[in-house]
Formats: C-alpha cells, sequence, structure tokens
C-alpha cells in the first residue's frame, strides 16, 4: 500500500509505516494542482492542514482508502463525500487533548493573575501592585462548551481549585465526576467562565455572537482553544468594551487561514476588531498552539499510525 504524506509529522510515524511494509512518499511543497495530478497512484493520505481535501481532490484519488489527519478534527476535510466513497477517516484528538487542557488552564490563570501585563510592567520598570490584583478560582462557576476529549481534559485539570465545572454538549449523558452537564439555559444562567472545545462544524460556525454572549446573566471569562471561526470576533469585541465579557484568552482567531499557518501579511490587512485584540490588556493571545507541546507532537503520529495498522495491511 503506497501512502502520501502531505505534511512534515514526526518522524515515528513514516518510521514504522516503513517497517510495516507501507511505501511512504513525501512531498511538503508541490501545490494542491499538483497533488491531484498523482493522487490517483495512492491507497492512503496522511495530511495536517495544509490543504483542503475537497470533493474535487476526492474524485481524483481514485484508489485512495484511507486518509489520516495528524490532529484532532477533520475540518479540512470534505467528510460525508469521503465515507460516501468508502474512505475511512482517521483523526486524532486523544493525542493533543492534554496539552489543549493545560494551555486553556495556563490562559485562564493568566488572566484571572494578569501575569503577562505584569511580567511586562515590571520589566519595563513598573511596580504597581493595587493595578494588578487579581481574582481566585476557588468558588467560580467555570463552564465547558464541547464535553469531548478536550473538554474532558480541561475539567480534569480544574480539580483542586475549588471550583464548580458544569459542560453543555449537543450529546445528552457525558457528564462524568469531573463536570455537571446542565442545559445550555442553565448554563449561560451559572458560568462565571466559558471556555469553547467543540469542532467546527454548521453548528458552532459564528455560534458565539451577540445573541449567544448577551444570554448569559453573569458577565464572564472567555476562553477559546477550539476554533476560530466559532467566534464572531467584532461581537467578542463589543463585550469586552461593555465589560460582558471580563477577558478573554484566545489561541485560536477567525481570521486564520484554513492552513492555520499564518494571519495577515502586513497590518494594512488587520480588521479593526483584531487590532482592538492584540492592544487589549485583558486578552492573551496565541497562534493556534494549545495542542502543540513536544510531547503532542509524538502522540498525534503514533495514534494515527496505530489507526492505520489496526484497519490496513501494508499488502
Amino acid at each position: 500500500m503506497k501512502i502520501l504524506h502531505l505534511d512534515k509529522n514526526h518522524e515515528l510515524l513514516i518510521e514504522q509505516l516503513d517497517k510495516n511494509g507501507f511505501i511512504n512518499d513525501q512531498d511538503y511543497r508541490s501545490s494542491k494542482e499538483e497533488v491531484e495530478k498523482i493522487i490517483h497512484l495512492y491507497e492512503g493520505i496522511v495530511i495536517r492542514s495544509r490543504f483542503e481535501i475537497d470533493k474535487t481532490f476526492i474524485d481524483k484519488a481514485k484508489n485512495l482508502k484511507f486518509i489520516g489527519r495528524v490532529g484532532a478534527g477533520l475540518e479540512n476535510i470534505a467528510i460525508a463525500y469521503a465515507e460516501q466513497k468508502n474512505i475511512q477517516l482517521f483523526a486524532a484528538p486523544e493525542g493533543n487533548c492534554n496539552a489543549v487542557g493545560e494551555h486553556a488552564l495556563a490562559m485562564l490563570l493568566s488572566l484571572f493573575n494578569r501575569t503577562i501585563i505584569a511580567n511586562d510592567e515590571v520589566k519595563n520598570g513598573i511596580w504597581k501592585r493595587e493595578e494588578n490584583r487579581g481574582f481566585e478560582l476557588e468558588n467560580k462557576t467555570v463552564g465547558i462548551i464541547g464535553y469531548g476529549n478536550m473538554g474532558k481534559s480541561f475539567a480534569k485539570k480544574l480539580q483542586g481549585f475549588d471550583c464548580k465545572v458544569i459542560c453543555y454538549d449537543i450529546l445528552p449523558k457525558l457528564g462524568d465526576k469531573y463536570a455537571e452537564q446542565v442545559s445550555l439555559q442553565e448554563f449561560q444562567q451559572r458560568a462565571d467562565v466559558v471556555s469553547l472545545h467543540t469542532p467546527l462544524t454548521e453548528k458552532t460556525l459564528n455560534m458565539v455572537d451577540v445573541s449567544f454572549i448577551n444570554a448569559f446573566a453573569k458577565p464572564f471569562w472567555f476562553i477559546n482553544t477550539a476554533r476560530g471561526k466559532s467566534v464572531v470576533t467584532k461581537d467578542l469585541v463589543a463585550a469586552l468594551k461593555s465589560q460582558k465579557i471580563m477577558g478573554a484568552g484566545l489561541d485560536v482567531l477567525e481570521y486564520e487561514k484554513t492552513s492555520f499557518e499564518n494571519l495577515f501579511q502586513d497590518q494594512t490587512e488587520m480588521p479593526e476588531a483584531f487590532q482592538y485584540l492584540i492592544k487589549a490588556d485583558n486578552v492573551i493571545l496565541s497562534p493556534h498552539i494549545a495542542g502543540w507541546t513536544i510531547e503532542s507532537k509524538e502522540k498525534l503520529a503514533q495514534i494515527i499510525v496505530n489507526k492505520i495498522l489496526a484497519n490496513f495491511k501494508a499488502n
């Protein structure tokens, strides 16, 4: 079985597939159109987020049996069409959920304690104590939207902080000893912190908008380590300005490219809402790295290898 690798990943991925008799070719630079000309030669693809695997691409991949995405989700793949063509899809949300949970917690604690602002001030010779008085997580209600691998990981990390943890998910009976599952209405009544852990779907696209935000009974802190396009940034900024949202930790942004590799070529392209975010002292930003650790790189690759080996033989 021939596999085409379209993104660089941990070396164990190709090493282990080689040992098990698979033929592994690597193409990290060709354009999507160039890859389409040769994709009929392969039974498998391994990709991260280099480009979209759409219907046209799938139609040209006449011998494709599987697509492995070394990441948590499959949103850059035409899932229904691939399944219609009997192509198996593998992702690895188990591989970076611990990293995402830790990152979400780090963002929340940094916001509560103004750690980044205080650090910058002290390094510039500014010594402000009262202005940097923070908040404690104890007795707060942390709400998690999306209680899959990522949401559960974050909930586990919150144990020991003496806070209440609730979750909302479209699937029933997901609550456990780490989080109480509640309705969306109850969630919006109780939450002091809202952390987003949902995949990007038709239902979650632009989900966090002005009406969603205003439905919350109390001002709240917002963390997003999921997908940027689930949040309408201008509505988030309006809520930050009105203090309906007290602070935000954003690892993902609405403006990200499909490849997740960059944002803007120059400052003239920056939307007004993003210009506000980069200047706000109650906003922490990171470049889609919540699941991007040394350990998760290895875990993600190993999980994809395991799934390929469990479902296919080399010949």
